[in-house]
């Protein structure tokens, strides 16, 4: 026998799969708009509760760095930024607009004052030790704080920015445009502090191009020329990869 022909599914068909993906439809977006009004709830309730959390620890977050730290972190997973604005909520209740906007003073006076002698670099940790000194113990900062701050102070231009030398993270306090050539220079540097043409011949560099990177890094004052080296070559010293050895003659 033949086998029997399989009908078509015909208009009223196709009407009652268009009615039902259409209430599908329909049933998904009410879900998701549910699911979107309970996360809004959720996520005001958990404002509120961090604001009474803030209000209740604000000493504990004004003089404890890792508390701060913390809070912080807890913060920029909700969208909330307490350093947004010197105004509002954040700067009333905590004054953290107030902590880092006068901590980031403290970091350019710190930077000027210590420019001359490393170049317009300093490595963060003695950056902090500086400040540290200025602020007095009852003031603790940690590296995260100096972190914040500085990215605050890019608004200035960009003089001021955090870039890894090395292994090294330095506070950047010139308008100096640093390439991946420079930081390899840095990263030779980074043990003895400076640079000799015998200590470059591994880059296998044409002379133009380290002419070209040592003479720009010269400019700017972040190396300095020394021709009475001991081996007799003449060496690029780096005065903020010095460890500090200069802050005497900047205290």
């Amino acid at each position: 026998p033949r086998p029997a022909m399989r009908r078509g599914v015909g208009i009223q068909g196709l009407q009652q799969q268009r009615a039902h993906s259409d209430k599908f439809r329909s049933v998904g977006t009410e879900l998701a708009e549910t699911q979107m009004k309970q996360m809004t709830e959720q996520l005001a309730t958990f404002k509120q509760n961090l604001e009474e959390f803030a209000k209740q620890y604000r000493h504990v977050l004004a003089k404890n760095p890792e508390f701060r730290q913390h809070f912080n972190e807890m913060c920029n997973k909700i969208g909330v930024d307490p350093l947004a604005s010197r105004k509002g909520f954040w700067a009333e209740v905590l004054g953290v607009g107030d902590f880092y906007y006068e901590l980031g003073v403290q970091i350019v006076e710190v930077c000027l004052r210590t420019k001359e002698s490393n170049g317009g670099f300093i490595e963060i940790s003695e950056l902090r030790n500086h400040l540290q000194k200025m602020r007095g113990d009852s003031q603790a900062i940690n590296l995260d704080d100096i972190e914040r701050s500085i990215k605050k102070l890019k608004c200035l231009g960009n003089g001021f920015n955090l870039v890894s030398l090395g292994s090294k993270k330095m506070v950047q306090s010139v308008p100096c445009e640093l390439n991946t050539d420079h930081t390899v220079i840095f990263a030779l540097a980074e043990d003895t502090g400076c640079v000799t043409k015998s200590m470059t011949a591994k880059l296998q560099w044409d002379q133009s191009r380290l002419d070209g990177v040592l003479n720009l890094l010269l400019q700017e004052g972040v190396a300095w020329v020394d021709d009475q080296f001991e081996s007799g070559e003449r060496a690029y010293w780096f005065p903020s990869l010095l460890s500090g050895s200069l802050d005497e003659s900047t205290e």
